[in-house]
């Protein structure tokens, strides 16, 4: 964001596109002013040229008023910095006033003297005839006058530019809010058709099957409990999200016992690494809900954690039907379609969700998340 110490230092040089490559500093703005003092004295020598009097050559008189020109220009920069430094701005009008003065003053100066060194001319030769100084005054006044309305141009260039650089900011922050609010609404819901399922599971069992009526209901406290840690996190970690996915699997395991099988493969560096809550539990979900549970004799789910190449890679292998044979499923993709839209809020360009078909037979769902762009606060220490 520009901040108001650049608003009240910036160059009229800055009105011109190009010379804003470069931040601001001393140096640079004493550069900048050589080179705007030099520009308007080759104006000037090229009107001088065209409309006045005299036979001196253009490079004599263009090296006389870049002498003079540049005297004036840094008499002018010392003034307006001084100003900046000891002349508070509560009251704009007086501001104006002294930029006026300032500017007029060393006009006024500058020329003089700027003769005494290119002719040896004595200054207050100047200001001895009414004319000189009157042709001396009208010249300081347009100079004042067109430089502080530079100036102004200038700031309100700053300003907008300010104001945009907050409302886009604002914008930003804005997507983030939206991107957490829906997170917490996900992380805030148990997908119904697995509620259901489970505790219709548990009511045909308990009868039957009592020990392993027990052992679901057990599971499924367990991962209500990990869900709600979830849902009241800002930050997880891989470990964490894998504690989350086991929860949901061992629930799952108990309903189709052989049918499925799971597995964790984590590099054990990758464990503390920070995350967002609940970006991998629809991955998992997905693989059961489209690729194993549709499967008659069931399969098996690998999920996999290493850092490669400075990203986060997180994959979830499953042997099920695959993307080909998977049969439609009412509201069968938006999981998918909100996580990617979570990633884009969050992450931007940098972070992807990779769907593969693996060749012998299933899909792999891979997560490519930035570990750059994960706050620092939240990065383990070793």
């Amino acid at each position: 964001m520009i901040t108001t110490t650049h608003l009240r230092r910036g160059h009229p040089l800055e009105l011109i596109p190009l010379f804003r490559r470069w931040a601001p500093s001393p140096l640079r703005n004493l550069l900048y002013t050589a080179i705007w003092s030099s520009l308007l004295a080759l104006a000037l020598t090229v009107l001088q040229k065209l409309f006045g009097r005299g036979g001196a050559s253009f490079m004599r008189l263009l090296f006389a008023t870049i002498v003079i020109s540049n005297l004036i220009g840094f008499m002018v920069h010392g003034a307006l910095q001084l100003l900046e430094h000891y002349l508070p701005r509560h009251n704009m009008l007086l501001f104006r006033c002294a930029q006026l003065l300032a500017v007029a003053t060393a006009s006024m100066i500058g020329i003089p003297f700027g003769n005494a060194l290119l002719v040896g001319t004595h200054p207050m030769r100047f200001f001895q005839h009414s004319s000189a100084l009157a042709i001396l005054a009208s010249f300081a006044v347009m100079t004042a006058a067109l430089m502080v309305m530079l100036l102004v141009a200038g700031e309100r260039r700053l300003r907008r530019a300010e104001e945009s650089a907050r409302q886009q900011e604002q914008i930003a922050a804005a997507g983030r809010l939206i991107a957490e609010a829906r997170l917490r609404a996900l992380q805030a819901q148990i997908e119904p058709h697995f509620l259901y399922n489970t505790l219709a599971n548990v009511v045909s069992l308990i009868d039957a099957q009592p020990a392993k009526a027990r052992r679901m209901l057990e599971r499924f406290i367990d991962y209500l409990r990990a869900s709600l840690a979830a849902s009241r996190a800002e930050h997880a970690t891989v470990g964490s999200e894998l504690e989350l996915a086991g929860a949901y699997l061992d629930v799952l395991g108990v309903r189709m016992e052989q049918r499925l099988r799971w597995r964790f493969e984590l590099d054990p560096a990758s464990s503390g690494l920070p995350m967002r809550p609940m970006l991998l539990q629809p991955l998992v979900e997905n693989a059961i809900m489209h690729g194993i549970e549709p499967k008659l004799e069931g399969g098996e789910i690998v999920v996999r954690a290493r850092v490669d190449n400075g990203l986060l890679c997180i994959e979830v292998v499953d042997s099920g039907l695959g993307l080909r044979m998977a049969p439609p499923r009412p509201g069968g993709g938006v999981g998918l379609s909100n996580l990617r839209e979570r990633l884009r809020q969050l992450f931007g360009p940098a972070a992807q969700l990779q769907l593969i078909e693996n060749p012998a037979g299933g899909v792999t769902s891979r997560l490519l998340l930035p570990l750059s762009m994960v706050p620092s606060s939240t990065i383990p220490t070793p």
